[in-house]
Order: structure tokens, then sequence, then C-alpha cells
């Protein structure tokens, strides 16, 4: 008999692209049937826990396939904050609101700052930050996660001065007379940031990761993939000694699924170690992640022709790596059977990443665990979509993104370039699977805003008008289907999680709302109601 059935007659199963009535039949941690409602009663005696959602929206869980943790637990708790700002002033000043009654000698710490969207739109330095904290280390981390403010008193409790050696992959911020102004970008800004964070004590660690696993199944996700933040080893931000420890204690909510930064080197040592330990239903290492290039608003992403407004004559970005060291370094991860996901943004990286993973595919077929993807993906040559296709790579992409800044593309990139950016329409009509996620804490962790998004190209406030690029939408079935079974693609978990169907885990989400029946913009209002891991009711929001 069933341990718990849940019905509801709004049962999305991820096969099709309707709702229709039914009960979902659990037994331990897995599903034995998906029936008609009048057919319960076949799999139930008086132990069985039965919860009839009457109209409510039921679907497999939501599976984030492109966050960041650490910083995504770390930003929203007691211990940093998140603000993006209005100019360099106003996030200084807002920094010292939150950090002046903190402990002596604490690190202010914050994320969200973006001079793009600023007034004046320039990249700020330590001077402002001094004037709050002449004492007082403070570090703020970029709303993109690619660039590090800090102020002078952080610079020194890092060891940095005019003469310290550039990390791999980055750059440092000089002024007019040379000198150094506490911004410090991509591999740079990466490594310092990883610095400041390492010395937080394990146990403030973990709680802090027990309240964000909590946040997140209140937000519907079950599965989420943490992805490396840096390419500086030992510096990426994935935190496998704290995951092993709350999933030791059982104290995970949600399913980890690691992927620590790829090595220079190419030395798999520790992603061979943690896939022989982890290998039980709620925490696997299925991969790695590098770095191919940075971001486009800061002239960081790699492009095949320079920039619509060059900074420099012939200014079209640069690539992390060069492009052979890359090709070297993913074939020796692939000859070994283990997927990779490289950080692509550019048309330039992009393309490369496609070959690489063509060569790949050829020489030493799938991966033994997950999919190899490529991430983020903002521009691109039609041409790639079908290569990507052939080549079995997944769309790893982020839908609010696009609603970031709609004008930048344009002002970067050209009206050409920027005619195809984020091409859902195109990946699913050419074959290209995609996988939905947030790059949190560059964006919210916010699945109610990834369909919208998706659905209507549009911000929350309805901006532009008819959609960005609106022959690139996705319907609601498609975009929940992306961020449900598409997660569990990347992972290689296909045949676990991602769609209601029998043997799968019993991973499930009920909402108030109908995302595939709602129009598109009520679904920020949407709530969640219940969240189910392993059949285990982890979160009631009734």
């Amino acid at each position: 008999m069933a341990t718990r059935i849940i019905t509801s007659r709004h049962v999305f199963d991820g096969l099709g692209d309707r709702t229709r009535p039914a009960a979902v039949v659990v037994d331990g941690d897995r599903i034995v049937a998906v029936v008609d409602p009048d057919h319960a009663h076949l799999y139930q005696d008086s132990s069985t826990q039965v919860e009839d959602w009457g109209d409510a929206f039921v679907c497999a869980g939501l599976h984030d396939a492109h966050q960041h943790v650490f910083h995504s637990a770390l930003f929203p708790s007691a211990l940093a904050m998140e603000y993006c700002g209005t100019s360099e002033a106003d996030c200084a000043a807002r920094m010292y609101d939150f950090a002046k009654d903190r402990p002596w000698g604490t690190w202010a710490l914050s994320h969200g700052w973006r001079d793009m969207l600023w007034d004046p739109p320039i990249a700020p330095t330590r001077l402002s930050l001094d004037a709050y904290f002449p004492t007082t280390p403070a570090a703020m981390y970029s709303g993109d996660s690619h660039t590090l403010w800090l102020n002078t008193c952080a610079m020194r409790e890092l060891g940095i001065d005019e003469d310290t050696e550039l990390p791999a992959g980055g750059s440092f911020d000089r002024d007019g007379d040379g000198r150094l102004t506490g911004v410090f970008r991509e591999g740079a800004g990466m490594y310092y940031v990883a610095r400041v964070l390492e010395s937080l004590p394990r146990e403030q660690l973990r709680q802090v990761f027990r309240d964000w696993l909590h946040e997140l199944n209140r937000r519907g996700v079950t599965s989420v993939c943490d992805m490396g933040l840096s390419a500086i080893p030992g510096c990426d931000a994935v935190l496998d000694d704290v995951w092993s420890d709350l999933d030791a204690a059982g104290e995970l909510t949600v399913r980890g699924h690691l992927f620590p930064t790829l090595p220079l080197d190419g030395d798999l040592s520790r992603i061979e170690r943690l896939q022989s330990e982890l290998t039980g239903p709620m925490l696997r290492a299925p991969g790695v992640k590098q770095f191919f290039d940075g971001v486009s608003s800061a002239h960081t992403a790699w492009l095949l022709e320079p920039y619509a407004n060059p900074r420099f004559p012939g200014d079209c970005g640069h690539p992390a790596i060069p492009a052979e060291q890359m090709r070297s370094i993913v074939l020796k991860a692939a000859e070994a059977g283990i997927a990779v996901r490289i950080h692509t943004i550019g048309d330039a990286a992009v393309h490369e990443g496609v070959s690489i993973f063509e060569e790949a595919k050829g020489r030493f077929g799938a991966p033994a665990q997950g999919r190899n993807c490529l991430e983020h993906i903002e521009n691109l040559e039609r041409a790639d979509v079908a290569r990507m296709r052939d080549a079995a790579v997944v769309a790893s992409v982020q839908p609010q993104h696009i609603v970031i800044d709609v004008t930048q593309p344009a002002r970067d990139l050209g009206e050409g370039r920027a005619s195809f950016m984020w091409p859902f329409r195109t990946y699913l009509d050419s074959g290209v699977p995609m996988a939905f996620g947030t790059d949190a804490p560059c964006v919210p962790c916010d699945p109610a805003a990834i369909v919208h998004d998706a659905v209507t190209r549009r911000d929350a406030s309805g901006d532009p008008a008819g959609g960005w690029l609106p022959e690139q939408r996705v319907s609601a079935a498609e975009a929940v289907r992306a961020l449900t079974l598409g997660g569990a693609v990347a992972v290689g978990r296909e045949r676990e999680l991602g769609t209601l169907e029998p043997g799968r885990l019993a991973d499930l989400v009920v909402i108030d709302r109908n995302p595939l029946s709602e129009n598109p913009d009520a679904l920020h209002g949407a709530h969640v109601l219940a969240t189910y891991v392993g059949g285990r009711k982890v979160f009631d929001g009734v």
C-alpha cells in the first residue's frame, strides 16, 4: 500500500503540455503510480496519508540548474547585505548603515551592485568605501559576481599592494596614475572574494546552508546544481565539506549536484574523489565547471568581432584561458568520462566551446554522469545551434538574465548580434535540450520569474511591450519542463527526476496558480503550498 497519495485536478506530469486530474501514488521515496483520482483507493489503507489539493497545480520538483549556493545562502543572511544601489555613494552609505553596529574588525560584506545601472554608470573606487570604513575591511561583490570592490583596509588584510601578482584570468583596475582603484575583475575578483569568505566559521556556514535550503523548499526547489564560481582551484565556493556534513546528518532537504572548478592543469583528483564518495540519492558530483569568458556588459565576454562600443581598437573581449588550454583540460575530463559545464557568453566562446565538445563526443562518447553543458550562452552564431544539438550539448540558460537590461545587448553588441539573444524557441525547435536556472545570487532565485520571463520576455513591470525578441518565447509547459526535467537531464538523472512517472523519486511541488492557464503576469503572485522531497513534505505553506 502507498505511504502517501497526492491528488489534484491539475497535475502536470511533464510528459505532455496539459494538466489532468490525477493521483500521484507514493511508496517510500518513489512514485509507484499516477492514476485517475477515482482509482486512488486501490493503493490506500489506514496508514496512507492522502492530500487532496483541489485546483492547485502539481508538478515535479523544481530544479535550479545553475546556482552558486554558498553565495546565494550567504548574502540574504545576517552576515552580509544584498543591494544594487543607484550610485557608488549610495552603495557605500547603505553598507555603512548595514555594518556600523557589527563587532570591530568584522568584514563588511555585500553583493549586488551593478555600475551599468547607476547614475552615472561608472566603476567605483576604494575611496568612497574608505570614507566610511577607514579601519574596517569592506568587500562588495558585484551583482553579476564577476567584479569585487574593496576598500584600502580590505586590500591590506588580503596582502594586496601595487606589486601584487595578478591571479589567472583576472584584471586590476588602475587610475590615471597607474594605482590600484580597489576594483578587481573576473578571476581576480573571484579569487579574493573566496579568500574573504573562507575565514567564516564552518558551523556558521552550515547554519547558513540549512536556512537557505529551507528557503529553496519554500520556493518549490527540490534540486540544485551548485556551480563553481572561480577559475582558481580551491576558491570555487563549492563547499563539498558542508554539503557532505549536512548529508551525513540527514539534514539535506534539497538534492545537491556539485560542479567544482576544473583545474587549469587538468587535475581530476577532486572530482574523481567526490564522484566515488557522493553516490546517495541526495548528493552527487556529476561533473566540473570552467570559465571561457566573462560578461559582455564589462567587455570581458569573448566575441568574434569587436564590440559595437569598443573601449580600444579591436576590442573583442578575451578568453579567460587560451582556447587550446580549454580544449586540453576538457578532453582530459572527457577521456575520464567526466561531464564539463563551460561558462560561455560571447559568440567566440560559444563557438569554440561547441568545437571542443564536438571533439570530445567524437573521441570519447558521452560522459558517465550528466551531460556536457554550455552555461549562459547570451549571444551566438545561428549555425552553432545545430552544432550544439549534434554534439549533445545542453543549453543551461537563465531566463531572468534577459530582462536585467534589454538595452544593453544592442549598446554593446550592435543591433545585428542583439537580434539573436537567448534563443529559447530556436533551441527547442532545433532539438537542443534546455535546463533553466537562476545563476543566483546574480539574480534572485525566483522560479515564478523564470517561467514568466521565458514565456513573455518582459520584466515584472511589463517592459518591453510585446516582449524582447518575442519570436524566441516558449510556452508555459515548455518553461516548466526546462525548470524540472531540464535540470535532471543536465545532471544525468532524467530517469529519476523531472517528471511524475512510476519509478521516479517522489519530488513534487504544489503551487496555488496554474502557469499553463493563468495570465503569465499573475505568476509573480504565485505561492508554493507544499514541497515534497523523496515523498517527505519539507515545506507546508498552508
